[in-house]
């Protein structure tokens, strides 16, 4: 039996937001003044990409590859970890469909920088600005993100065998 041609992935991802630290989002730094807390530079957005994409190849997770507990990823940006998985994805034989992402962040307005994160993440994982779809939202000021105790996002992506 042949395996589908298609398959799709999703991520989850979730990080604190604390003063003091930096503020990554989809590749590019932004001027907030809360940061993203994590063991790289915490950029959510990448790490649901980056596990929607690795899950749709069935290659585990962002974590199995690059473990919180290696130094080595300690304050990585995050845009190498997604070009090392779009290598993998391609060395798998898979090419992007697309994806479509959602940011969930109370405080901070998110879409006057979509054009700039779509532009960053087309160019760091080689594919079309058309392929990739940013959306954000609030939480009604419910949960962690309303109280902007932290930011979370979900990703879904569909790959293709590139034959």
């Amino acid at each position: 039996m042949n395996a589908p041609q298609f398959r799709t992935g999703f991520g989850y991802d979730v990080h604190q937001l604390q003063a003091g630290y930096e503020f990554w989002l989809g590749g590019i730094k932004l001027d907030y003044a809360l940061g993203a807390v994590g063991h790289s530079d915490a950029d959510v957005l990448i790490h649901v990409i980056c596990d929607a994409l690795l899950g749709a190849a069935n290659m585990r997770d962002i974590g199995y590859h690059f473990s919180d507990q290696d130094p080595a990823y300690k304050g990585i940006d995050s845009k190498i970890l997604l070009k090392r998985v779009m290598e993998l994805i391609r060395g798998a034989g898979y090419a992007l469909g697309n994806l479509d992402s959602t940011i969930c962040l109370q405080a901070f307005k998110v879409n006057p920088h979509i054009p700039a994160m779509k532009a960053c993440l087309a160019e760091v994982m080689e594919v079309e600005e058309d392929q990739i779809s940013i959306k954000a939202t609030t939480t009604e000021r419910l949960g962690f993100v309303g109280r902007s105790e932290g930011i979370s996002a979900y990703c879904t992506v569909l790959i293709y065998k590139n034959n």
